[in-house]
């Protein structure tokens, strides 16, 4: 036993010594931009940064119209998650202007350069899904609701008979 592990150890510390350096490439971190309800009514509008890594300190900074916005910001610290990665969350409280370009900052070491991820306040892909599905239903009722009136009068009209009646005058007198 022993000249067989004897004659292995080079090996197998040689294996180990090439893994030593090799580490898996990061991934870069998944990033999620929402609005969400205002915590004060200070403001109307309130965005959530949302920074998701498989390793630590990912940064989140607010840029508006490309300058960092410091005020009315607020972070939570760095959380880890039970499955290894870890999370972020900055809120950035504001009044909506017209024309104006507000975007998310990520920097994470997993970045050769930091991301940006600019707020687009026209309503997301799935809730303009719902929107068009329900003014398409809300059309077809329509549609049908008319077209059930139309044959309705129709079929009412086609069975009547019209007979005509006669009005006697007051001189007959009633019997």
């Amino acid at each position: 036993m022993k000249k067989y592990c004897s004659s292995n150890v080079p090996v197998v510390y040689g294996y180990l010594l090439e893994r030593q350096y090799v580490l898996p490439s990061p991934v870069e971190p998944y990033i999620r931009l929402r609005s969400v309800e205002p915590f004060s009514t200070r403001h109307l509008a309130m965005l959530v940064c949302s920074a998701s890594t498989s390793t630590p300190n990912p940064s989140v900074t607010w840029l508006r119209d490309g300058q960092e916005v410091t005020s009315n910001v607020t972070s939570t610290e760095e959380l880890v998650n039970g499955d290894w990665t870890y999370q972020i969350h900055s809120h950035l409280e504001y009044t909506p202007t017209p024309g104006e370009r507000i975007a998310c900052m990520v920097e994470h070491f997993s970045l050769t350069e930091p991301k940006l991820y600019d707020w687009d306040p026209s309503m997301p892909g799935p809730e303009k899904n719902k929107m068009v599905i329900g003014a398409c239903g809300l059309l077809l009722g329509v549609v049908f609701i008319a077209a059930g009136l139309i044959y309705y009068m129709k079929k009412s009209t086609e069975g009547r008979v019209l007979v005509p009646t006669m009005v006697l005058p007051e001189s007959y007198g009633t019997i």
